[in-house]
C-alpha cells in the first residue's frame, strides 16, 4: 500500500508555476500546476543541462527550462523532439485540493543523479581539480 506524504494545497501552486520539494536526500522535487489545475511532479533538474525546471514556465502539459528553453513533458518527464533525454517524474495523488507525493519516492528515487553546479560552486570545483 502506498503511503502519501500531504506537500500543499493545490491552490498553494501559482498557475503555471510551481513549487519545490526539499528531500532529505537527493535533489529538490517541482510540483507544477498548469492552467487546468492538473498537478505534476519532476526532480527539479533538466535532462540536458541540469537547469532547475521549478524555475521555468508551464504551458499546457509542458514546462520550459529557464536555460535553453527545452520542452520538458510534465507527465512523463521527457524532453520534446527534436529534444532527447527525460528527468524522473514522482507519483502525485490530489485529494479534495490536497496535493501528496509518494513517501517511498521522496525518500528513495533519483537520489544517485548528481547536483548541477553553476556560478561560485562551479569554479571552485574547477579550481580544486
Amino acid at each position: 500500500m502506498t503511503e502519501w506524504k500531504k506537500i500543499c494545497l493545490v491552490t498553494d501552486i501559482p498557475v503555471l508555476g510551481s513549487r519545490r520539494v526539499t528531500r532529505a536526500k537527493g535533489m529538490d522535487v517541482a510540483v507544477f500546476r498548469n492552467s487546468e489545475d492538473q498537478v505534476f511532479a519532476l526532480l527539479d533538474r533538466c535532462p540536458h543541462k541540469g537547469g532547475p525546471l521549478s524555475q521555468g514556465i508551464v504551458h499546457g502539459t509542458s514546462v520550459a527550462c529557464p536555460l535553453h528553453n527545452w520542452n520538458i513533458g510534465l507527465a512523463d518527464g521527457c524532453a520534446k523532439a527534436p529534444d532527447e533525454g527525460c528527468t524522473p517524474k514522482f507519483a502525485v495523488q490530489v485529494t479534495d485540493g490536497v496535493v501528496h507525493l509518494d513517501v517511498h519516492e521522496l525518500a528513495t528515487h533519483a537520489l544517485d543523479l548528481p547536483r548541477p553546479l553553476a556560478g561560485p560552486e562551479l569554479k571552485a570545483s574547477l579550481s580544486a581539480a
